[in-house]
């Protein structure tokens, strides 16, 4: 090795050590506010429980607080362990719940302060209180996770559209996170209900899956028989990128599917036509996939200026490209709509809208769908999984 070759490559050595000490200092400093809110709430704040349970209870905190990002690495990272992947997901989506309505028990527990209930009994109040909520909640947002997600009717007013496609059906899939829970047979129930929507194009965008194709070939498989009458596209969403996104263009081809992949194509009826374009999640451009990158450019490239144009764009805060370049209509997911409330709170901090229908400059409007599937935690709290069936209706 040469004298120029040690010069550069030793300041990076300092530079990985510093990153990788700031990422373990905020996974801890997370952990001890995720489990020491619960914490402090159900064993610690005045509850006087009988001896041996503060122990106890602080001994099952530790543990999980250190099993969990050891489970998420294993899970998540080079390992793809589905089993430890299902644990390390579910213990982050309770403790999350356990940690907000840790929160919001100090609110109750001022009340019982105000009506004057002192000692062990407020505290204990608190306690059941929050158990309580917690459990339902997790509960029902388990059931709401996992069942086929209902259908979203929304009609979207194009003022370029043309009479012949007046009431074309366009049904939006999205975020259907094919990963370690196998949901095949959840599969193929969604692709039922797309089917009895008798759609004229099917859009997925983004976000199929949480592994490579190999690992979710089972569960992706039924993708394979949505029928639509005039297109079936798709585009990559920012997990793909994690997950073998070229593996997953070509597979969707595979099934039958347009891969829009920083590109357009035409459907018409009634002699009238639409432009249905597609890009690279924002993210494409610095995963090292080769030739992945957003460009509307290239995805409107020859396309006649004079017709309205649907371009599906995995995130919202991809619309203002879309508005750039004179999109119509731009539809999305990406977000969950918070997936967990109050969750939904921090994704508005990184888009800009959280979900449902927005306009956008004086033509571009934007469809946000609340997701198919979930992401992670096997939960959805106050942000219900949707088909959604959009019927486009000329101005």
């Amino acid at each position: 090795m040469s004298v120029g070759e040690t010069v550069e490559t030793e300041p990076s050595e300092p530079r990985r050590s510093g990153r990788a000490a700031r990422f373990a200092l905020l996974v801890t400093v997370v952990m001890l506010l995720l489990w020491g809110v619960p914490w402090w709430t159900l064993l610690w704040s005045g509850n006087d429980w009988p001896r041996g349970v503060l122990p106890a209870g602080t001994a099952v905190f530790v543990a999980a607080a250190v099993a969990l990002p050891l489970l998420m690495v294993a899970g998540h990272g080079g390992r793809h362990d589905d089993r430890a992947a299902r644990i390390s997901d579910t213990l982050l989506g309770v403790v999350w719940v356990l940690f907000v309505w840790s929160l919001l028990g100090t609110v109750l527990r001022l009340v019982l302060a105000l009506a004057g209930v002192d000692g062990p009994a407020r505290s204990r109040i608190v306690t059941v209180a929050v158990v309580a909520v917690s459990l339902v909640l997790l509960l029902w947002g388990h059931r709401e996770a996992m069942r086929v997600s209902r259908v979203r009717r929304v009609d979207v007013v194009l003022p370029r559209l043309g009479a012949g496609l007046d009431g074309l059906r366009v049904v939006l899939l999205t975020d259907t996170h094919y990963g370690p829970i196998n949901r095949a047979r959840w599969s193929r129930g969604v692709v039922e209900v797309v089917n009895s929507l008798d759609p004229d194009v099917v859009a997925h965008t983004g976000d199929i899956a949480d592994g490579e194709v190999d690992r979710r070939r089972e569960q992706a498989a039924p993708l394979g028989d949505v029928r639509a009458g005039l297109a079936r596209v798709y585009v990559t969403g920012n997990h793909e990128y994690f997950s073998g996104a070229q593996g997953w263009v070509d597979h969707m081809a595979s099934l039958g599917w347009e891969a829009l992949h920083n590109r357009h194509m035409v459907v018409s009826r009634g002699g009238d036509s639409l432009v249905v374009a597609g890009v690279d999640d924002r993210t494409a451009a610095g995963s090292g996939v080769p030739g992945h990158h957003m460009d509307h450019e290239a995805a409107l490239s020859g396309a006649d200026p004079e017709l309205p144009v649907l371009l599906l764009a995995h995130q919202p805060q991809q619309v203002t490209d879309a508005v750039a370049h004179g999109v119509d209509l731009q539809i999305s997911g990406h977000t969950h709509g918070g997936q967990m409330w109050p969750f939904h709170y921090l994704v508005r901090l990184d888009q800009p809208v959280l979900q449902g229908l927005s306009r956008h400059g004086e033509r571009t409007q934007l469809y946000t769908s609340r997701g198919t599937g979930f992401w992670g935690p096997p939960f959805r709290i106050f942000a219900p999984s949707e088909i959604t069936l959009l019927t486009l209706r000329a101005g």
